[in-house]
């Protein structure tokens, strides 16, 4: 088995938002991977007194042990206990019904010898890969689905359509987002590679355009994820003044991508 994990925040003198692991049980009869993005909110109140990176580390970790830990859980199912673990951490001291309460995108994938489940909830992508070479992007397009003028400002999907009906969801403080989520299960032996990544490394596809998911997860195996990292970095710099691509977006994301070939 191989494995490679690769995170760069957008800014080297912030945190890094992103979240991600690789959990390989001492049995070796199966593995998870896991990915979150961190939701980078408006300037102005939150309701918490912890920051998304606090937020995200900790939904992560929790994550990391109930996925490798609670075999007979679903995937939906651990992500709802890990979001009520992480909850019950700050509501003492928090807002957790504030819609800028920290949250995040989140990407799992669990292992066996036998089977392939996967969650994806809100922005960031999974990538199978099968034994013949057909890549399949797995995606909750919910947030891409909005109308364009919803999706003009931070501030208007916060307030409007973040984890409401009609809009999109992200793992916040309610554990019943997990239902929410895309979800799924292949037979092992259609599967020959995954790779997760958060929407700052998809952006070599979704708003760079510089190939498809198939050769967007090629370059991943054959050069390596920091390869694709570096080209969106590449993109990104040579954008930053005529702002082809990046019309409202800002010119650097935390870009995190992780690859495991079974």
């Amino acid at each position: 088995m191989r494995t490679e994990l690769v995170s760069e925040p957008g800014d080297p003198n912030r945190p890094n938002e992103d979240f991600a692991s690789v959990g390989l049980p001492a049995s070796g009869q199966g593995g998870s991977l896991i990915v979150l993005d961190g939701v980078t909110p408006p300037r102005g109140e939150t309701g918490c007194l912890h920051s998304v990176p606090w937020y995200t580390a900790r939904l992560g970790g929790a994550l990391t042990e109930l996925t490798v830990s609670c075999r007979d859980l679903t995937l939906a199912e651990i992500l709802s206990r890990a979001i009520l673990r992480t909850s019950e951490a700050h509501s003492p001291t928090c807002d957790l019904s504030h819609p800028r309460t920290p949250q995040a995108t989140v990407v799992l994938a669990r292992w066996s010898p036998q089977e392939i489940e996967y969650l994806v909830l809100s922005d960031s992508a999974l990538l199978v890969d099968s034994p013949a070479g057909e890549v399949t992007a797995v995606l909750d397009d919910r947030l891409s689905r909005l109308p364009r003028a919803a999706r003009a400002t931070d501030e208007l999907i916060d307030a409007t359509l973040r984890n409401k009906e009609g809009g999109f969801f992200t793992a916040a403080a309610d554990p019943s987002v997990a239902e929410r989520a895309v979800t799924g299960t292949l037979p092992r032996a259609e599967v020959r590679a995954l790779a997760a990544l958060t929407d700052g490394a998809t952006r070599w596809v979704e708003k760079f355009g510089k190939g498809d998911w198939a050769e967007c997860l090629a370059l991943v195996r054959k050069e390596g994820a920091a390869e694709l990292v570096s080209r969106v970095r590449a993109v990104e710099r040579a954008d930053a003044e005529t702002r082809t691509y990046l019309r409202r977006s800002k010119t650097h994301d935390d870009a995190t991508v992780v690859y495991v070939e079974l």
